[in-house]
């Protein structure tokens, strides 16, 4: 039997907020209420957006919550060659190719947007362009429907030619697209349970297709709702959420927590941090997470 592992993955593009805390509690709970290993993964592929000093903040963040993850910290800035290689095998499949279009051209161009943005046409599939200096994408034109049962909202499915299109697996800047990198990632990570929230309902489907075109397995997927702001914009970085509050750890946790639709005992919100993160584990329960898209909650953003 293959060993339960699960993973949070944060970007370091600035601070943990109360949204990251819903997603990597979450996670935790997943994996940990299964006896599962709960890996931490820096997701600093897009290196110019990386603020200097982020990942070590992370890292004291979720100390502060009580949080302890297994092994040691994987940060995808040193896997570039594992990248490489695997965009190698798919470019020697005759699955990808280089193109030169840029945003504006496909806007001035008229192509219609999807879920994801532009639905790329495949304008350069035929073009044999040089890689160098070009983006490289993931050919879609036989993808059709892609499939899968999320473990929250249930069955879920997209059809990557006609809503998406060719997608972008390295830019012409020489980055890694996020696509590639976390494939690549949960694979050689043997990641079984992935959880993450609900805005990537839709890319699930794309890294199950790549996870196909290189002969990799699929994890389980559960999408958790999102926490928005007063707004009814994701709570995010770019957003401007707030960091999360070392003051105040368990008062946030229980926060998350009924954010979730776990339903903590109201004298658990004065207990330590590792006492909430054992109920958490102990009371998890996938069939009480609300099943809206997109829900508000407490963001301490007051």
């Amino acid at each position: 039997m293959t060993p339960l592992t699960g993973r949070f993955a944060p970007s370091p593009s600035g601070p943990l907020h109360f949204g990251s805390l819903v997603a990597g509690l979450a996670s935790y709970c997943q994996v940990k209420s299964q006896q599962g290993s709960w890996l931490l993964r820096i997701e600093d592929v897009d290196t110019p957006r990386v603020v200097a000093g982020a990942s070590d903040q992370i890292l004291r963040d979720l100390e502060v919550f009580g949080f302890e993850w297994d092994g040691t910290v994987s940060y995808q800035s040193k896997r570039f060659e594992k990248y490489q290689h695997y965009l190698d095998k798919l470019l020697n499949q005759e699955d990808c190719y280089a193109c030169e279009c840029s945003r504006r051209t496909l806007r001035e161009q008229g192509v219609p947007s999807g879920p994801l943005g532009q639905i790329y046409p495949g304008n350069c599939r035929l073009k044999q362009l040089a890689l160098e200096n070009h983006s490289i994408r993931l050919n879609t034109g036989n993808a059709q429907w892609i499939k899968f049962v999320d473990r929250v909202y249930g069955e879920f499915a997209l059809n990557l030619s006609e809503s998406v299109g060719d997608f972008v697996l390295k830019r012409a800047d020489n980055i890694y697209a996020y696509h590639l990198a976390v494939v690549v990632d949960d694979e050689l990570q043997n990641i079984t349970e992935v959880v993450r929230g609900a805005d990537l309902l839709e890319n699930t489907c794309l890294h199950i297709y790549l996870q196909q075109k290189l002969g990799f397995k699929t994890p389980d997927y559960m999408h958790i709702p999102l926490v928005n702001n007063a707004q009814g914009v994701k709570l995010s970085k770019q957003t401007g959420a707030n960091a999360l509050d070392h003051q105040n750890p368990s008062r946030q946790l229980f926060a998350a927590l009924s954010h979730l639709g776990q339903s903590p005992q109201p004298e658990l919100e004065n207990a330590g941090p590792q006492e909430i993160l054992q109920w958490a584990v102990d009371n998890w329960s996938i069939v009480s997470i609300p099943v809206e898209r997109a829900a508000i909650a407490e963001t301490f953003e007051n």
